[in-house]
């Protein structure tokens, strides 16, 4: 049985045990830092969009420049086509993503980079979409749903009526 063991390195991802963090690397005025050691070796997806109104064959060929941009920087991307603006770049180590992600929102047609919840936009984003570092809306109608029905549960406590009343 000794003999069928896997070696550490060949365990799936969820399985192995996380890399030591080194918190001297840590800048506390930048939270970034924070996430790139915390990623650091973990495979991450980051979203990509393309400016204009582009087919998806020009998608797929722009987002290949880009990938092969970053291959002759020895960065390691897998790319998946998900829209006919829109990909997914897969990192097998996370640590690297913002190094990728500043490259991405440096080039002429990213319209904007989703990276971590954070929506980062591009250099060919229209002029109304460059709120710096906006978050996905959808997690914030989550917060106002959560405390809109937190507030009618207590505005519907029966017990608390009665108190009022006494």
């Amino acid at each position: 049985q000794k003999d069928d063991d896997i070696e550490e390195g060949d365990l799936p991802e969820h399985k192995r045990p996380p890399a030591p963090i080194d918190f001297s690397k840590i800048d506390p005025g930048k939270p970034e830092s924070i996430l790139k050691l915390t990623k650091k070796g973990k495979t991450l997806m980051m979203f990509v969009t393309v400016s204009g109104n582009p087919t998806e064959k020009e998608t797929e060929e722009i987002t290949s420049l880009w990938q092969g941009s970053l291959f002759n920087a020895n960065y390691d991307v897998q790319r998946f086509i998900v829209g006919s603006n829109r990909a997914i770049f897969m990192l097998r180590d996370g640590g690297y993503a913002w190094e990728i992600k500043d490259f991405l929102i440096s080039q002429e047609r990213c319209a904007d980079v989703t990276l971590e919840g954070q929506v980062y936009p591009g250099k060919g984003a229209e002029e109304s979409e460059k709120v710096k570092n906006k978050t996905k809306p959808e997690k914030a109608k989550k917060k106002k749903d959560t405390e809109k029905k937190s507030n009618s549960i207590k505005e519907d406590n029966r017990a608390t009526k009665q108190r009022e009343d006494l």
